[in-house]
């Protein structure tokens, strides 16, 4: 005897071997036995064998007519011998009967399962969805082909032009323009990304780069909504001090400026004012919302997407002309040995009588203009009448706390590469400042470090930083801190909410807090400082954050991720128009310096990139070399070395420390200041 039964959703027959009540012992084809159950019996037979009873089954299931088989079926709960019966003849075979089984089975939109053999129709209207829905399927799977073919053949189909960067960087699997391409391009063993490349689908290297941190980091768009800037409340005093920013032409957010008071006096009072927004925004309003949501400024050549709308932050940016709220660090210093004496925060408005720009002023403000009273240029900004002498005791102060930082740090700064500043230009002037379309001609400047008004600036804001530091752990107020516990190679910058020392700046301790207009932990810090400064030492109880809050710990986590993401694309858009430079120019080749195993950095633009050829080659060699292909859209180029130009020169260990810093993560390039903060990191002389 033979017994066709149910196994797991699938239909077998096979030899009986022994029967119970409850259960059999069946023999397959195979040769494997199993036991089973009662419940999953469906038709005995004698003849003929399994293996040709199941053909005789398949092959009277492809007869059957499944619209007919619904209109035979009853309303109620039926088995599928009785349907099988009411189709062929009240004499239905065994082998038609199972045929109506196999039929009823894989028909589900006709017929619904009600276990052991037993189902029931579907009503009309599911019936048409169901069909509906397998023809759409149908219609779907044909034009995956038709898409993949076209893909195979270098042309890329509308649909998958109009959905490329959401298949690149954040796909649907289950899209059937997703799953065009996947079979393309197993159809051509080409990788995805080459395959739409050779397509033609990625127009734009630059928007191919963009609508990726787009998508990342900003996947509803740069825009922000409606909102106004909440007004200060507080009847602030005015300052007497006559107060000036040094920041790039393209800077919006003026965070910071410089005073100073008492020259000739004996006794000198350096103010350091930082705008306020934490006097007017609260944590968790709406504005803070939207800088939370940001956590900085994210700059790259030619466009920057603010932490904050413009329209707050003019409401806020310490403008020329304007007496504005600011949070002021007063520094008394004696004028000729230049010791603090002491120190002093307020909360009050202060007159802006000057932007300076630093871009317009680094050939004027040099060394012997501020050294030399006798010295002067055959003209002179007029930005600059009456604060030469301020400038040239800020200049001497600079150098004063730089060699004291660098006796803590035990070494000193040594920075004897350029920072490169980009301009890129437009047809259009008034398209300066809107997102570039990556067809712009760009121009690439040096800047040396550490030129006269980097240095002011620099470590004017890390002394306000590590004061209002010191003075936040002083008063028990928690806050944001950055530090580094040694030089030693491999010690990494961190964050937290103790103030322990910065071995690589050279202070006691280090909180952002000199730029709340475009870094979200310096508006943090603010607000714990506006505590301190209104309440003393009872600060702690009232500050906006108190110790061990685990929201504290939130930002942090938050800001960590993004400034990193935000520095890494600065640092990508860099190289981009770097290469765009050797295209634009038609360079086929540069001098450079081995600074690396079959690593090598160009002398006059931002770039490292690997060589062949420079095995032997001692390191610092100055060497020719000559340019392979460049791919924008990998950011990739390389190059072979094609002749030795001078003698080695004797490394430092500053020199070796530092390009294991530069080369840490993927090849990276010299970072742009142009409109950031003091510090991009904690470099103090950026």
């Amino acid at each position: 005897m033979f017994l066709l039964f149910e196994e797991a959703g699938k239909y077998m027959a096979g030899r009986v071997l022994s029967e119970a009540d409850a259960s059999a012992q069946v023999e397959l084809d195979s040769g494997k036995r199993v036991k089973v159950k009662s419940s999953n019996m469906l038709i005995k037979f004698e003849k003929p064998a399994p293996a040709a009873f199941m053909q005789a089954a398949q092959t009277c299931a492809a007869g059957i007519e499944l619209e007919m088989a619904w209109e035979f079926a009853p309303d109620e709960e039926f088995g599928f011998a009785d349907l099988a019966r009411d189709y062929f003849s009240d004499n239905a075979t065994l082998e038609q009967q199972s045929g109506m089984l196999f039929k009823l089975f894989e028909a589900p939109h006709y017929f619904r399962r009600a276990g052991k053999g037993r189902f029931k129709r579907a009503p009309a209207e599911i019936i048409a969805q169901a069909l509906a829905a397998i023809e759409k399927k149908r219609l779907m799977a044909e034009q995956i082909v038709v898409w993949a073919q076209e893909l195979a053949a270098g042309t890329c189909p509308p649909a998958i032009q109009d959905q490329l960067y959401k298949l690149l960087f954040k796909p649907d699997k289950n899209a059937p323009e997703y799953k065009a391409v996947v079979e393309a391009s197993r159809a051509t063993h080409t990788a995805p990304l080459e395959l739409l490349q050779k397509a033609g689908a990625i127009r734009s290297p630059y928007l191919f780069h963009w609508k990726r941190f787009l998508l990342e980091n900003f996947p509803k768009g740069t825009g922000f909504p409606a909102i106004s800037a909440p007004p200060i409340a507080d009847d602030l005093p005015l300052s007497l001090a006559q107060a000036f920013s040094i920041d790039d032409s393209q800077t919006t957010e003026i965070d910071d400026a410089l005073s100073v008071q008492g020259l000739g006096t004996g006794t000198v009072t350096l103010g350091i004012h930082i705008a306020a927004p934490g006097l007017a925004i609260q944590p968790g309003s709406p504005v803070d919302l939207l800088g939370r949501a940001r956590l900085s400024t994210v700059y790259m050549p030619g466009y920057k997407v603010t932490m904050l709308p413009d329209d707050v932050v003019q409401a806020y940016t310490l403008q020329a002309g304007r007496d504005c709220p600011a949070v002021s660090l007063y520094v008394t210093l004696d004028e000729a040995t230049l010791e603090i004496k002491a120190r002093e925060t307020k909360l009050e408005r202060v007159p802006i009588i000057h932007n300076l720009r630093h871009d317009q002023l680094d050939a004027v403000v040099t060394e012997p203009w501020l050294q030399d009273p006798a010295f002067n240029h055959a003209s002179e900004p007029e930005a600059l009448t009456g604060l030469r002498v301020q400038l040239a005791f800020l200049h001497r102060l600079a150098k004063d706390l730089k060699a004291r930082r660098e006796l803590v740090r035990g070494k000193p700064e040594t920075f004897n590469r350029p920072d490169y500043n980009f301009r890129l230009l437009r047809s259009d002037p008034l398209l300066a400042g809107t997102e570039p379309s990556g067809d712009e001609i760009v121009e690439i400047s040096t800047r040396m470090r550490g030129a006269p008004l980097d240095l002011i600036v620099a470590e004017a804001m890390i002394l306000a930083n590590s004061s209002w530091g010191n003075w936040m752990a002083e008063m028990g107020v928690p806050g944001i801190y950055r530090s580094q516990a040694s030089l030693a190679p491999g010690v990494k910058v961190r964050m937290g909410t103790r103030a322990l020392p910065h071995a690589g700046i050279g202070v006691a301790s280090y909180a952002w807090s000199s730029s709340p207009l475009r870094r979200y932990t310096d508006l943090v810090n603010q607000w714990q400082i506006i505590a301190c400064a209104r309440h003393g030492k009872t600060a702690a109880l009232v500050a906006p954050f108190k110790p061990k809050d685990a929201e504290l710990f939130s930002i942090i986590s938050s800001f960590d991720a993004a400034y990193s993401a935000y520095n890494g694309y600065q640092g990508a858009m860099e190289r981009f128009w770097t290469l765009r430079y050797l295209q634009q120019n038609n360079t086929q080749e540069l001098v450079a310096s081995l600074f690396k195993e079959n690593l090598v950095r160009a002398d006059d633009i931002p770039l490292v990139l690997p060589v062949m050829g420079a095995q032997g080659l001692p390191r610092a060699a100055k060497v020719r070399v000559k340019l392979g292909e460049i791919d924008l859209i990998t950011l990739d180029v390389n190059g072979t070395v094609l002749e030795r130009l001078d003698a080695p020169v004797q490394e430092t260990a500053e020199d070796e420390q530092d390009d294991d810093e530069e080369v840490s993560g993927p090849i990276a390039i010299a970072v742009d200041v142009s409109d950031t903060p003091e510090a991009s990191g904690d470099n103090p002389t950026q």
